[in-house]
């Protein structure tokens, strides 16, 4: 599946899920502007890009933000001259209590998972031409329930429903728009608290027998924003080692 001279963004693209789906869209020829609130580990990321052979830009950006959102569109078109891809990436998920959760801790969580995927589809999509594709990363918690999570999951829950319904609208321009929901994946953000314990209790409930890695998840970005998945749209591709099936 090649993406020759394709150009993306991936939100949330400094490390972990971000950066495995931007450089695996840069493997197969696609430039990449990474986004992230982190400029400095933009630009780190965006190195790695560049030793790929492809073009790569890094863009400061809170998503929850419309003028950083529309700076992030306007950045890309300058240094690229077109978008063809969108990964809605960027993500939170700090874990609380449901009965000691406040409004602001409901709100930052909606805020980056759930209006910044709107934020930036609607930017994205004026500069998009028929082919265009959006992937929004989803998660397992939009299936089933986790505990401290309560925010997260329904933020999750409402990107599963804005992929279906952004699918219908778009259908008549020709543009994919889908979700990849990952269960759990290796990444700094994920395992830095996690006991051993926790993690030997976590892969004993996935059949798969081991964690996922962050190019798992890229390499289902990579085949949906690929030609070979131009009949697809609106759905929720799960990639979780089989954890849901239990």
């Amino acid at each position: 599946m090649q993406l020759k001279n394709k150009v993306a963004i991936v939100t949330g693209a400094k490390q972990g899920i971000g950066l495995g789906i931007a450089l695996a869209l840069a493997k197969a020829g696609c430039h990449v502007a990474v986004c992230d609130v982190d400029l400095a580990g933009c630009k780190k990321a965006a190195e790695k890009i560049k030793k790929l052979k492809v073009k790569s830009l890094a863009v400061a950006c809170d998503v929850s933000k419309k003028a950083d959102v529309d700076n992030l569109i306007s950045q890309t078109i300058k240094k690229f001259g077109r978008l063809d891809i969108l990964v809605n990436n960027a993500g939170i998920y700090p874990f609380v209590p449901f009965a000691k959760m406040t409004q602001a801790d409901w709100d930052k969580v909606q805020d980056v998972n759930l209006k910044g995927a709107f934020l930036c589809s609607q930017a994205a999509v004026k500069k998009m031409k028929a082919g265009g594709k959006i992937v929004n990363i989803s998660s397992i918690a939009s299936l089933i329930g986790f505990e401290g999570l309560v925010h997260y999951c329904a933020s999750k829950s409402g990107i599963n429903g804005m992929t279906r319904a952004l699918a219908l609208e778009l259908a008549s321009k020709k543009i994919n728009v889908n979700a990849v929901a990952p269960g759990a994946i290796e990444t700094p953000g994920a395992t830095v608290t996690m006991t051993k314990d926790a993690k030997q209790g976590t892969i004993a409930a996935i059949p798969w027998g081991r964690m996922g890695t962050p190019d798992d998840i890229a390499q289902a970005c990579v085949f949906l924003t690929s030609d070979k998945s131009d009949y697809i749209t609106g759905q929720v591709l799960v990639v979780d080692g089989g954890w849901i099936l239990r």
